[in-house]
């Protein structure tokens, strides 16, 4: 898998703009992965920390169903990866688990999330509001969301490959 990431324009409409941010931290996340094992993939950055670049694509997986899915269409998509069990469970992959997994799953939620905003305009009110706010959200605050959201987990990514490879950089 080779991952192609382009910049958003810079003189393109809200729209385009977001949804190219959004599409730009997405791509960020899967290079920060690519051309590793699933045994490196599911290694912890430093103790204490379990957090791992396998972790944290199961992690936006979820984010990505919960958001768009959940939250903004209103469906009735239960967690992946987490449950009463383990709330983190996204953060735990086992040994059995696998990139292949991972990233499917992963995609699979993206196309979902893109599939709930099309043809929503970006002052559309979100049919379900998120645990942590007190009313719904507008498909632009989740997009907005979405990109900060990425942005922060990028810059673990960047420190865990580091740990792994040394590989550093964009």
């Amino acid at each position: 898998m080779t991952t192609q990431r382009t910049e958003p324009a810079q003189n393109a409409d809200e729209r385009t703009m977001l949804e190219g941010w959004l599409d730009y931290h997405r791509a960020t996340l899967a290079l920060k992965c690519e051309g590793l094992t699933d045994e490196q993939l599911r290694t912890a950055s430093v103790a204490p920390s379990e957090l791992s670049l396998m972790g944290l694509v199961r992690h936006m997986a979820e984010v990505e169903r919960s958001w768009f899915r959940r939250v903004f269409a209103g469906e009735d998509a239960g967690p992946i990866y987490y449950g009463e069990a383990d709330p983190d469970g996204e953060f735990h992959p086992g040994e059995a688990d696998t990139w292949k997994d991972a990233y499917e799953t992963w995609q699979a939620e993206i196309a979902a999330a893109r599939r709930s905003a099309a043809g929503h305009s970006l002052d559309e009110r979100s049919r379900r509001r998120h645990h942590s706010h007190s009313e719904p959200c507008s498909l632009r605050w989740i997009h907005t969301h979405m990109i900060e959201e990425y942005a922060r987990h990028n810059g673990h990514a960047d420190l865990i490959r580091e740990a792994i490879d040394g590989a550093t950089g964009e």
